[in-house]
């Protein structure tokens, strides 16, 4: 369960109603806020840098009470969660708009609607080739992914690297990795990957052995899982110098699973041969 921070009773004088009056004169609007977060850096660290500033979000929700009219609580509970769940560490955003002084033809207390908003799972993807036009073959994964529901954010540098186990006199292969968002769950991500390996001819008869493309999920939100068919994050990444050294290159403060050393720790302690490479990777954004 993620750690949570909540606001409540924030209050501001808006003109949000579908009556005509309502726009015209106004009334006092209430909400509620709670984030899903990743508090683990701010637990260690006591630094406000590693955390929600919950100052800032009361200003936004504030500034949200009192701006742009919505006819609708739902439209305004939902333009609320959708700007929440843009910040860095926010994993969901559940916003109650309360409406107390609502012109209803019955006494009543209150009246609030509730909308959650989930942000894009953040995920890191490894990918390799040493088959065919190996460049070529690590562009269109980039691209199949993003068609696949993984909008790519960065690339990393392409590096190169030697088979480790299967058979022996394969060819050097070129690494990369990738870092996106989707709403896809872990499961849903991992078919999709192997299902853009088959397509482009991957073999799996031999374990480790050559293939086109080869597309391991590594991180999916710093999620733990461990299941016969998926294990999260990968249980080998940690050891594998083609994978935290490409990730180091574009996001080294990230942490294997949301805990542990930063990437750029990982990348400085493996031992495995990496070497530069001439190919470059463009996102599904560029």
């Amino acid at each position: 369960m993620a750690d949570q921070i909540r606001l409540t009773g924030v209050r501001g004088f808006g003109r949000h109603g579908v009556l005509a009056h309502e726009q015209e004169f106004g009334q006092e609007f209430i909400a509620d806020v709670t984030l899903d977060v990743v508090l683990d850096d701010a637990a260690a660290s006591d630094d406000l840098a590693d955390t929600i500033d919950y100052g800032q979000v009361a200003q936004l929700v504030h500034d949200r009470l009192v701006g742009e009219p919505h006819q609708l609580l739902e439209h305004l509970a939902d333009a609320i969660a959708g700007e929440l769940i843009a910040r860095p560490r926010v994993r969901s955003a559940t916003v109650t708009v309360h409406k107390p002084h609502a012109p209803l033809p019955v006494g009543f207390a209150d009246v609030a609607v509730t909308r959650t908003r989930t942000a894009p799972a953040r995920v890191v993807l490894a990918l390799g080739s040493n088959l065919g036009d190996r460049a070529a073959e690590l562009q269109t994964a980039v691209d199949t992914l993003g068609d696949a529901g993984v909008a790519i954010e960065s690339c990393s540098p392409v590096v190169r690297s030697d088979p480790i186990g299967g058979p022996e006199g394969q060819g050097e292969f070129l690494n990369a990795v990738v870092i996106g968002r989707t709403d896809l769950d872990p499961f849903a991500l991992l078919h999709a990957a192997q299902s853009i390996e088959d397509a482009r001819g991957r073999c799996r008869d031999v374990r480790w052995g050559p293939r086109p493309i080869d597309i391991d999920l590594i991180d999916f939100d710093g999620r733990q899982l461990e299941t016969d068919e998926l294990v999260l994050p990968h249980p080998r990444a940690a050891r594998r110098g083609f994978v935290v050294r490409p990730w180091a290159a574009i996001a080294p403060g990230d942490r294997l699973g949301g805990t542990g050393p930063t990437v750029a720790d990982l990348a400085a302690s493996a031992t495995d041969a990496v070497y530069p490479s001439t190919a470059e990777l463009r996102d599904t954004a560029s």
